[in-house]
């Protein structure tokens, strides 16, 4: 968890009430915040990562003075038209395609405001912003920048500006090899043609985002009164959240915030988006969840300790709560302002004995048959991407995308198991052969009846590698499982775009088609940059547990 120091005298003001060491050490860890030290004019806490608006003096004071209820409910923030705007240029869209933009006006900065502002930007790009992978954030001081601003991309051969603290001016490339934040991060921008840059209209770099600021135009100083704020990554909604974050936390210092206009190839923004988000109380669910008989005025008291509001039924939420998706996320914020504390244990009516779950069983009894046989078991990631899962194979399955992936290797969630076996062939494809190995695996697929979107299963998947692997070697496998786990089946003969025509065949189980099993197409081998032939099958153990049962 992220450590934080904060300052006592500023928390205490913040919070609007003066409190002593003892009443500190008893009522931060209620919050479920873990208390290191406090002394001095010091208070060193650790926030969980699933609260990054608690990672300042100024949003980890917010939320104490609700919790302790000297300033509870709902802070709203003003917003104002700055009437200017960022524009975003479509050579973007391969590095990192969307910014959050905003700026803050009014801010009397010292040594040690200009500290916290360090902290929530360091904080924030360690956690939310997974170490800049996912978002990067810039402050830059605004008397500095004639504006419009422009984001764009170019070859960083061709911008040169001065980086922060350094000496002389260096090209985008050579920064990532000559500044110290350059060869940290580099490698977040290794292998792009293209580097993307804020500059102002005067063509003023600005920033390399998610390297490093100008030292012309991104150092902010006691004498800065106004400030821009740029928020760049992969996922818009995310940008947006850590840009609320950042100033509401200004906010708190004294600053006022203005909107900013973000011209985009194909649509308008206006950032930032301060308006709280309306969520459906679900009382009996939050009831349920936490064991409580709670009214729906005592719920929204507790929900109002933590910071939310309430409005004919609706809970609304905060604009820089980044935690709160589901009710599962409300009923945990109203255990917090309950109290834990507060909880009687509770023995069940129903006396029961634990057990291992009956399908798990059957599933290791399968790798247990498979192990036996002179295979190795593999284990890979549910994540992966598109490429693997249909290009490579041939096919085109319908996949489940994440909103904000981290990067284009793991964007979606696996439909099936067999691109995972190819994917782990091609690693090791300087390596002795026959490579015979297999995997049973959590697979997804999209299912608008769930309540996510998406339904999960298990397939196992089984791929021979070598001179002599073929139909026969792979049926023989298949045979083997099934005599070992006492199950007939049926096989017809089928098509399947990963496999060579005629040597292909769908299997059943009591009348339920549970696999596919063949030699893969010379295609999909070439595609895999496979000198080798591969005979496989895969079995959805989901399916096949029902048929057994």
């Amino acid at each position: 968890m992220p450590s934080i120091k904060l300052n006592k005298t500023v928390f205490n003001r913040l919070v609007g009430k003066e409190l002593s060491d003892v009443e500190l050490r008893e009522r931060i860890p209620m919050m479920g915040t873990d208390l290191e030290s406090v002394g001095g004019d010091e208070i060193s806490v650790e926030v969980f990562p699933n609260r990054p608006d608690m990672l300042s003096e100024q949003g980890f004071a917010r939320a104490f003075s609700s919790f302790i209820g000297q300033k509870t409910g709902l802070r709203r923030y003003d917003v104002k038209p700055s009437g200017s705007k960022v524009i975003i240029d479509k050579s973007v869209s391969g590095v990192r395609p969307f910014t959050a933009c905003a700026i803050v006006r009014g801010l009397e900065f010292n040594d040690e405001k200009i500290r916290e502002m360090i902290q929530i930007q360091e904080k924030l790009h360690v956690t939310f912003g997974r170490n800049r992978k996912k978002l990067a954030i810039g402050i830059y001081p605004l008397e500095h920048i004639k504006l419009p601003i422009r984001y764009f991309a170019e070859d960083p051969k061709k911008v040169k500006f001065q980086p922060l603290e350094f000496p002389r001016e260096l090209t985008g490339l050579q920064i990532l090899s000559q500044h110290p934040a350059g060869r940290e991060y580099g490698p977040l921008l290794e292998g792009k043609d293209m580097f993307p840059f804020f500059a102002d209209a005067n063509n003023e770099i600005l920033s390399m985002p998610p390297i490093i600021n100008s030292h012309r135009t991104g150092k902010v100083t006691d004498q800065t009164e106004e400030v821009f704020i740029e928020c760049s990554g992969f996922d818009f909604n995310t940008c947006n959240i850590c840009l609320n974050i950042i100033v509401a936390a200004l906010a708190d210092m004294g600053g006022r915030i203005c909107s900013m206009e973000l011209e985009f190839p194909d649509c308008k923004k206006i950032t930032p988006d301060l308006e709280p988000r309306r969520m459906k109380l679900d009382v009996p669910f939050v009831n349920k969840w936490l064991g409580l008989r709670l009214s729906e005025d005592q719920m929204t008291g507790l929900l109002a300790r933590m910071g939310h509001g309430f409005e004919m039924g609706f809970v609304l939420v905060p604009a820089y709560r980044a935690d709160i998706l589901h009710m599962v996320d409300l009923a945990e914020d109203v255990a917090i302002a309950y109290g834990y504390d507060k909880f009687e244990p509770d023995l069940p009516k129903v006396a029961t004995l634990g057990e291992e779950s009956p399908f798990e069983v059957f599933r290791r009894r399968i790798s247990d048959v498979l192990i036996g046989l002179g295979l190795l078991e593999t284990n890979t990631y549910n994540l992966t991407n598109a490429v693997d899962q249909n290009s490579r194979m041939g096919t085109d399955i319908r996949l489940a995308e994440l909103e904000s992936a981290v990067n284009t290797d793991y964007n979606v969630l696996r439909a099936w198991m067999l691109p995972c076996m190819m994917k782990v062939l091609h690693d090791n494809k300087g390596s002795e052969y026959p490579q015979n190995i297999f995997e049973a695996g959590t697979c997804f697929r999209l299912d608008a009846s769930s309540e996510t979107g998406v339904c999960e299963f298990v397939r196992l998947a089984v791929a021979l590698c070598g001179p002599d692997a073929d139909f026969t070697r792979i049926k023989q496998v298949f045979d083997v499982l099934a005599q070992a786990l006492d199950f007939g089946y049926d096989s017809k003969e089928t098509e399947h775009l990963s496999f060579i025509p005629g040597r292909v065949a769908r299997i059943s189980v009591g009348g339920l088609d549970v696999a596919y099993i063949g030699e893969l197409h010379p295609q999909v081998l070439d595609n895999w940059e496979l000198e080798m032939p591969v005979s496989c099958f895969e079995l959805n153990i989901t399916d096949l547990y029902k048929a057994f049962k």
